[in-house]
Formats: C-alpha cells, structure tokens, sequence
C-alpha cells in the first residue's frame, strides 16, 4: 500500500528549472524564525561554547560566520554563486 501512495506523490511532481537571473542570492536562515534559540554548540574536548576561533582551523570564516548567525537571510558567497552558474546539483522537484 505505501509503494502506491509514494508513486502517486512521484507522479505528481513537477521539475523546476531557474534561469541564472532567478537563482536565489541568499540563504534562509530558520533560526531567526525560531520562538526559542537552540542552544550553542559546545566545544567536544572543553565542553565550554564554542568560538569562532575553535572552528578556524577546519572551516573558512564565511561558513563561521553563516553557523553563528541569527539573521534571516545570509549572502552566497560570491564563489559559491559563480559554481552555482556553472554547474548545480539535480534540479529541484516539487
């Protein structure tokens, strides 16, 4: 019974393609929305809060800062845009 309703859900859907001019220039960001903020991330090896500065030497600081942001809606950076253009993962389906 549940393979008949999830063909059903597939036959439905609709492909959507974006010209490069309709391509989104931000990302949603949830948190803003949230009544209640999750709680910060803690540091694996202190168990304190983890900074910014904890994070540095693996991630780029513009994904540092996406991760600590509560603003609605945060810039693609400009790099990602330009990949975007050139090549984008599958088409979103609805």
């Amino acid at each position: 019974m549940a393979q008949a309703s999830e063909s059903k859900t597939f036959k439905s859907s609709r492909k959507i393609s974006l010209d490069d001019k309709d391509m989104p220039m931000q990302w949603y960001n949830i948190v803003a929305d949230l009544p209640t903020k999750p709680p910060p991330p803690l540091n694996p090896k202190t168990r304190e809060i983890l900074k910014p500065e904890d994070l540095s030497p693996i991630f780029p600081d513009a994904l540092i800062e996406q991760e600590a942001s509560i603003e609605a809606y945060i810039n693609i950076p400009e790099e990602v845009l330009e990949m975007y253009s050139t090549w984008r993962p599958t088409p979103l389906f609805r």
